[in-house]
């Protein structure tokens, strides 16, 4: 496969590993592979955790907008039903 890593999505980069795995366990990458395919795995391990952190953030973001969306002061505390409060 060998995409430009740039243009590369997290699934074609797992399926890539997972490529390279399969290769390594049936012993058809010969030693001199061996190298390029270890130094590729550790560039598609370092995309996937960058894409992963990103879209946490992203979720996260998503998230808090959402608990935002009335926001109140600290202190400040909604009264229930009745309008009375326990604390």
């Amino acid at each position: 496969m060998n995409k430009n890593l740039n243009e590369m999505t997290y699934r074609e980069a797992t399926q890539e590993l997972e490529e390279i795995l399969r290769a390594i366990e049936n012993d058809s990458v010969d030693v001199d592979e061996l190298t390029q395919k270890v130094q590729r795995s550790s560039q598609l391990i370092k995309l996937c955790k960058e894409k992963l952190k990103k879209a946490e953030k992203a979720i996260d973001q998503v998230f808090n907008e959402e608990n935002c969306e009335q926001p109140t002061k600290p202190g400040d505390s909604k009264p229930s039903a009745g309008g009375n409060t326990l604390f």
